[in-house]
């Protein structure tokens, strides 16, 4: 792996984050650069979700969070969302027998109720598959939206103390992230956006709270194993004072 002037990086393997999340930005723009239609962009980035999550695997990440669809991507053209549906079945499809070979566990975050049936029938295939799986966990984010999974822990927590199995002293931290989709894993250490866009776009609002924030400019589909392990080689260089001195 090399850095920006030539120079050879080498990660420690000792400081891997445990938990990365990725926002995969930029599919359409690397189609639209090349004269392709959007739909080759996603397809190219189908591929990148392959290379990224061996990389994860190879160097001990415990859990790979890959923002794969948002509450707010149904805005856009119908013909795009629906290709965007297909893209779990067809990934499971051709990549399942590998996953379970590597011992990875499938997840998924989201709201599964706007779901198309294929869509949710080959995520809880592969899930059903890999859930004794104690390597990798791949969790992608379906429909998923950071407000909306707030307000659903939030609407719990007040069924909770309606019916009185709660008090108002007992709302902490810890009760509402027993209520949010990541229920039983860590905060990611690193996220990484790239595309060149920095925001977080509804995502993981709550979780991202002390992670460590890496923006790249390449675009999903050109992000290839090397640019990851820049990403973490720059986490592993900073100083993680989770508000302290």
């Amino acid at each position: 792996m090399q850095g920006k002037d030539g120079e050879q990086l080498t990660l420690d393997l000792d400081n891997i984050p445990k938990h990365i999340a990725i926002i995969m930005d930029g599919n359409g723009r690397w189609a639209k650069k090349r004269g392709l239609p959007r739909v080759a962009g996603h397809r190219a980035g189908m591929k990148t979700v392959k290379e990224i999550t061996r990389a994860a695997d190879d160097i001990g990440v415990k859990a790979l969070t890959l923002y794969a669809f948002s509450t707010e991507n149904w805005k856009r053209p119908k013909d795009e969302v629906e290709y965007l549906m297909r893209l779990p079945q067809e990934y499971l499809l051709t990549e399942l027998k590998e996953l379970i070979e590597q011992n990875v566990q499938v997840r998924m975050l989201g709201n599964k109720d706007q779901l198309p049936d294929y869509t949710i029938k080959a995520v809880l295939e592969a899930q059903e598959k890999t859930k004794n799986n104690t390597g990798l966990i791949l969790n992608f984010a379906l429909n998923y939206g950071s407000r909306d999974e707030m307000l659903h822990a939030i609407r719990c927590i007040a069924d909770e103390v309606k019916k009185g199995n709660l008090d108002v002293e007992g709302i902490t931290e810890k009760a509402m992230e027993r209520h949010l989709f990541t229920v039983g894993l860590p905060d990611p250490d690193l996220l990484i956006r790239t595309s060149g866009e920095v925001r977080l776009s509804n995502f993981m609002l709550w979780q991202l709270a002390y992670s460590e924030l890496y923006f790249s400019e390449v675009y999903w589909p050109d992000f290839n194993r090397d640019e990851f392990y820049k990403a973490i080689y720059e986490y592993q260089h900073r100083n993680r004072r989770y508000g302290g001195v």
